[in-house]
């Protein structure tokens, strides 16, 4: 079908004017697409100059076809049909053209007037550097922000308690003459080690710690400058992220996209490397508290870093080869950041809770438990660096509720605020500044802070038919395990039942068949006759066989009617053949004992050697089975 526009044109002028004017509109049409010097240049190319020039119809059509479809082989065409089927193709061709001429206009606009855009934020971005340049980034807003951090900076408050009573130096330490030795060995030296401290809670593993290196740092012959650092941290706070976005002790790499690095590195593309502890303790001491406590599989990083004494970083964002890279940031992904530092650990928990690869890098140290007696000592000195007066018995009262040195300290604390309360109603300043503290204000903070006795059972010089005291150990500290027994005729003969604390454990429960098998053989009493009842006075359970010699006494004591020695503590693993075996935690233990108040303590032959020989008042007995027990018992007497 022809458009409406060719059909009245060809009423007017006829056929041929029709075309040829036709033909001539193309012509300009397809001139001010192309353009004059374009048009040209491409009739040259298809051979179509003589053409364009010719009044000839046909020829000037060929021409047009050889143009617009830039075909130089195209020939003429001399019939009607065959001209109006060569100018629909001309048109479909030149529609084409024009519809992409004028999206190509509409894309350059749109290009010119982002240009423009961009262009103008550009000059805004030019004229705000040079008006920071001139007056700085201080806006007043800012300023009146910076006015109240620096006054806040210029109030203080007077030091903490617990950072005044701090030990200050190695002296001041009580009770770890052994392991300040130690380490001080292993740290002050031309070539210091890795070391992990075990120990209980406020012994004063990470004041000790810290106090060696400013010692080593003193030394002519360490490696240890004078700058060097104290870098500490929290084994319970350190956490790994698989996906690398955050590593606060080894370092990290903060990618643009995902974590956003600083701006210029941001919109540059260039992943920021984050420098983490471990480097941060390049040169020094990089202290670990509860390290037994970080992931296994970040202490086997760790491990790798104190291998290579270096951290590596990566990442998929960085391109060496990117002219914008900073040459820092080059150096920390091609050669790693320094990581040469000594590491000590300490934890509260078993050797076989860190890993092995750890342990086999590490010296150790344990850290030996507080007595009362050294609790009376660190109370006493921290009353003095208070500058106050303890009144008779205070140090005892405080001693009586904790063995950890930190926790007496901040219950002296507590009481000397007490006291200051007390005092200075009615009174004038002048006679407060060195109080004295008495029971009562101690028995306040107990009270508040609802504190109990650290050990409720005391050992007495009496005799009791079917107890007898165990020893356990948690988490380095040692503990007291009252086990009592009773023992009555079945109701029918052999069908005697056995009765046991369901939460002790199933090795506690291990233990009392034991017992009674021995028992037996030791007795000869069938204890199918008889109905037994062994309970652990408080519940809890046991974790471990060492309670079997403490139940087979308590059975034998109900049994026999054989008054035990309630000064007398026992610890050992009970085999079926009545043989005592070595236990762990026995030093723990034995403090635990003298704590109580105990006598004397029974423990395995093989465990002997662990003794400490300064438990003064003490007297140990190593037994090697059961025989050798009931021997050992001091004036055995049987009630009848």
């Amino acid at each position: 079908m022809q458009p409406a526009y060719a059909t009245r044109f060809r009423r007017k002028f006829g056929v041929e004017d029709e075309l040829s004017r036709y033909v001539s509109a193309l012509y300009e049409m397809l001139g001010s697409v192309l353009g004059p010097d374009k048009l040209v240049l491409r009739a040259g190319k298809v051979n179509a100059l003589k053409m364009m020039r010719s009044q000839n119809l046909p020829d000037r059509l060929c021409a047009l076809q050889r143009l617009v479809l830039e075909d130089p082989t195209l020939e003429r065409v001399t019939t009607r049909s065959q001209q109006r089927k060569v100018l629909a193709e001309i048109e479909e061709t030149m529609a084409d053209v024009v519809a992409q001429r004028n999206a190509q206009d509409a894309i350059e606009r749109r290009v010119n007037e982002k240009m423009t855009e961009r262009h103008q934020e550009y000059v805004k971005d030019l004229k705000l550097e040079a008006l920071r340049e001139t007056s700085g980034p201080e806006t007043p807003a800012t300023q009146a922000k910076l006015d109240d951090l620096q006054r806040l900076s210029q109030r203080h408050l007077a030091a903490s308690a617990l950072q005044q009573l701090r030990p200050q130096t190695l002296r001041d330490v009580v009770g770890q003459e052994s392991a300040v030795r130690a380490l001080l060995a292993k740290i002050s030296s031309p070539y210091p080690q890795h070391t992990i401290l075990y120990g209980p809670p406020g012994v004063g593993k990470t004041t000790v710690a810290r106090l060696v290196l400013e010692v080593a740092k003193s030394r002519p012959y360490t490696p240890f400058a004078k700058d060097a650092p104290f870098v500490e941290a929290s084994g319970t706070t350190l956490r790994w992220d698989p996906r690398e976005t955050i590593n606060p002790l080894l370092g990290s790499v903060h990618d643009p996209i995902y974590q956003g690095s600083r701006r210029e590195f941001a919109e540059a593309g260039v992943p920021e490397p984050k420098l983490g502890l471990v480097t941060r303790a390049h040169g020094g001491v990089l202290f670990i508290d509860e390290i037994g406590e970080m992931e296994s599989s970040l202490q086997l990083r760790l491990l790798k870093v104190l291998e290579d004494k270096r951290v590596t970083f990566e990442s998929s964002y960085y391109d060496e080869s990117a002219p914008n890279v900073p040459e820092y940031v080059k150096r920390l992904f091609r050669e790693g950041a320094p990581a040469d530092f000594i590491l000590i650990g300490a934890t509260t928990r078993e050797p076989d809770d860190i890993d092995p690869a750890i342990r086999s890098r590490c010296a150790e140290i344990f850290f030996a438990p507080l007595t009362a007696h050294q609790i009376v000592s660190i109370v006493t000195g921290a009353t003095k660096r208070l500058g106050a007066k303890a009144a008779r018995g205070v140090p005892q009262l405080i001693a009586s509720y904790t063995i950890e040195g930190r926790k007496a300290v901040q219950i002296l604390a507590d009481a000397y605020g007490q006291a200051l309360y007390r005092l200075y109603p009615g009174r004038h300043a002048e006679a407060v500044k060195n109080p004295t503290i008495v029971e009562d204000d101690v028995h306040a903070v107990v009270r508040t802070s609802r504190l109990v006795r650290h050990t409720l059972v005391k050992g007495r010089a009496t005799r009791e038919i079917g107890k007898s005291f165990g020893l356990g150990v948690l988490h380095h500290l040692g503990s007291l395990i009252e086990i009592e027994a009773v023992a009555f005729p079945a109701a029918q003969s052999g069908k005697g039942t056995i009765r046991f604390n369901d939460t002790a454990g199933s090795m506690a429960k291990d233990s009392v068949f034991n017992a009674t098998s021995v028992l037996r053989a030791v007795t000869g009493e069938d204890v199918a006759d008889l109905d037994l009842h062994i309970n652990v006075v408080g519940g809890g359970n046991i974790d471990g066989p060492s309670a079997g010699l403490a139940i087979f006494l308590a059975l034998y004591s109900a049994v026999t009617k054989t008054p035990l020695p309630q000064d007398l503590a026992v610890t050992g693993e009970l085999s079926i053949q009545g043989k005592i075996r070595a236990v762990g935690g026995v030093v723990e233990k034995l403090y635990a004992a003298r704590q109580a108040g105990m006598r004397r303590v029974l423990l395995p032959k093989e465990n002997f050697r662990e003794v400490d020989a300064l438990l003064a008042g003490l007297e140990v007995v190593p037994v090697a089975s059961v025989d050798h027990v009931l021997r050992s018992l001091p004036n055995k007497r049987r009630r009848r």
